[in-house]
């Protein structure tokens, strides 16, 4: 199926959103923060981005995510020459690029932003991957400053009470550590407030993600991984639920316009897994030369994929429910529903799933699902092989070669 071009297309890209223009100016400001927060008399946290990040605004502590500065050295083309160092510095080429990075760069200086200021603590929560228990670890003896990690078990179907128990404790013990480590009371009450704002952004986040449910979409999975910096970062703060309301109006009069982030909208496609950090501007422009828009992903989806387990009104106690329904810890069944879900909702003409070298977790188990969108819709499915930050496991011309023929088979349904 293709779908026709609408009135209000235009010809290239249409021009960035307001949002996007203040996007450099907030985590500029964000960064600055961190960096001077010596001054500030505040401490800083490193923070695993799937990590419970709320208790640290109510203390005041600032976040810091490792993962995200990575894909920032991935970006910026700079992932092969720090995998490299981490390489000869010890750590295998298997290991996550994520990882090997950020143990570089923060061993010998450099990058987009010259390194993070360096963390007074470090939070590790396992419910994305359990490389970043060893990552953390190590991290922990560089900078010599405690560690706590959370522990959420893998709901192969469901979230058993005991299961449930167990990390709700691990909440409790989480709080006595920002305590001891910062010497303050923790204050529930601001909690509480932070909470609702972050489920309030994650709901906001949701609807932005959804408008590209229209036909054209206004935005494309290559514009949500650039507008998901704030929802990682600044989750639960006034900034990010301000921004992303500015974003959605903005998509919503798009909408209302016909205005497509591909002009000429003829195919859509979800995305599944993390981002080729390196080649996203090239993939983009590549696909939309064969007027195809990735509608949906499953990356960005993740950090409102467990709304319905939070609690505005008793933040703390849903915790353990919101942060061990992470996408990545849930079973492959269960993942395989959610892909079938984004192709009937977002109306998909077909799949493509980058098989990341780096991420394990999220890679395993994509033939079965592959197996299974075929059998359940019929739908084609493109897996392209790469790597997140690593630009030496990205083949430009066999991309490009597999691309074009799976347009070429989108072409003749």
């Amino acid at each position: 199926m293709s779908h026709a071009d609408t009135p209000g297309h235009q010809s290239g890209r249409p021009p960035k959103t307001e949002s996007a223009k203040r996007m450099k100016a907030i985590m500029t400001e964000y960064y600055l923060d961190a960096f001077s927060a010596r001054d500030s008399g505040k401490m800083i946290a490193w923070i695993t981005s799937g990590g419970p990040v709320e208790p640290l605004l109510a203390m005041d502590i600032i976040p810091i995510y490792p993962e995200n500065h990575s894909a920032m050295i991935g970006a910026s083309k700079m992932g092969s020459e720090f995998c490299a160092q981490a390489e000869q510095m010890g750590y295998p080429a298997d290991l996550c690029s994520y990882a090997r990075a950020d143990i570089a760069c923060s061993r010998t200086g450099g990058g987009p932003i010259g390194g993070l200021p360096q963390p007074d603590m470090l939070i590790c929560c396992n419910n994305i991957c359990s490389t970043v228990i060893k990552w953390y670890e190590i991290q922990a003896r560089s900078f010599q400053v405690p560690l706590f990690i959370l522990d959420t078990p893998l709901c192969h179907s469901e979230l058993t009470p005991e299961a449930r128990e167990y990390v709700r404790r691990q909440l409790d013990d989480f709080i006595v550590f920002l305590e001891t480590t910062t010497g303050k009371r923790f204050p529930h009450d601001r909690l509480q407030e932070i909470g609702r704002l972050s489920i309030e952004a994650q709901r906001c986040w949701q609807q932005i993600l959804d408008t590209a449910v229209h036909s054209p979409a206004p935005i494309s999975a290559f514009d949500a991984f650039f507008h998901l910096g704030l929802i990682v970062t600044l989750r639960g703060s006034d900034i990010c639920l301000d921004y992303y309301r500015q974003l959605l109006a903005e998509l919503q009069t798009r909408v209302s316009q016909g205005i497509a982030a591909v002009p000429g909208e003829r195919f859509r496609l979800i995305w599944d897994n993390l981002p080729i950090w390196p080649r996203t501007k090239w993939l983009s422009e590549t696909f939309a030369g064969h007027g195809a828009c990735l509608v949906a992903d499953t990356y960005t989806s993740a950090w409102c994929g467990s709304l319905e387990h939070l609690d505005d009104r008793d933040f703390l106690n849903s915790m353990a429910d919101g942060y061990s329904r992470i996408h990545l810890n849930l079973g492959l069944d269960h993942m395989a529903r959610t892909m079938l879900g984004f192709l009937d909702k977002y109306r998909a003409d077909g799949l493509v799933m980058h098989s990341n070298r780096s991420c394990k977790p999220y890679s395993f188990g994509q033939y079965d699902i592959q197996r299974i969108v075929r059998q359940e819709t019929g739908l084609p499915v493109l897996i392209l092989e790469a790597d997140m930050v690593d630009e030496r496991c990205f083949a430009e011309g066999q991309t490009e070669t597999r691309i074009e023929a799976f347009m070429e088979m989108l072409g003749q349904k």
